[in-house]
């Protein structure tokens, strides 16, 4: 575990080797393959080209829940949600060197991802998505900053609603990156929508 790691702060969230593909082609160099509701065989397919993509243009493939998969085919790192905590085997994904990657929406959730120590911790929704229906309320600016002085070093991951504009105020705020889905996916022109999510936070220091 490598909690003084920095993350880019550009950090997509797709559901197909293809959008990663097109994303790591727009400056994306930390990207997330999060897969539901398919075949194991489907998913590995899916993990091997896309981590394929992944290094021919130098960025990092996050495998979310997939742990099993991302060991089997070289991943170095993985996301679990807290519903993925329960049946993860983390000595065995930390045995192999694979960073971990956990979210959380509420106090105990934080306590629980802290007790393995993950490489990165996501907060979330920020703001409001239409991405899925939450049980938790958008959890606004201020939040990031009590995660922040709650998690020190660890960078945190700020997901929900953002667009350009709001993620660079989560940010500010003390998130060390931004997560992003609908903003990207679902613009009518999601490749020049990526390359500005780039342009905005590359600029941040």
């Amino acid at each position: 575990m490598n909690a003084n790691h920095a993350l880019p702060r550009f950090y997509p969230i797709v559901e197909s080797a293809e959008w990663v593909e097109r994303l790591v082609s727009c400056r994306a160099r930390l990207i997330q393959l999060r897969i539901k509701d398919r075949a194991e065989a489907h998913v590995r397919t899916e993990v091997r080209a896309a981590l394929e993509a992944c290094r021919r243009r130098g960025a990092t493939l996050v495998v979310n829940d997939y742990w099993r998969i991302a060991i089997d085919e070289g991943c170095s790192f993985v996301h679990l949600g807290q519903g993925d905590l329960e049946g993860a085997d983390v000595p065995a994904i930390r045995d192999t060197g694979i960073r971990i990657g956990v979210s959380t929406h509420d106090h105990a959730e934080l306590e629980r991802a802290l007790t393995i120590e993950p490489d990165y911790v996501a907060l979330g929704p920020i703001f409001p998505t239409v991405l899925k229906a939450m049980p938790w309320a958008p959890q606004g600016l201020e939040r990031i900053g009590e995660w922040k002085r709650r998690i020190g070093r660890i960078p945190l991951v700020a997901i929900g609603g953002l667009t350009p504009e709001r993620a660079l105020a989560a940010l500010a705020a003390g998130a060390d990156a931004a997560a992003v889905v609908t903003d990207i996916v679902r613009h009518p022109e999601p490749e020049a929508r990526a390359r500005e999510w780039a342009a905005a936070l590359e600029t941040q220091s």
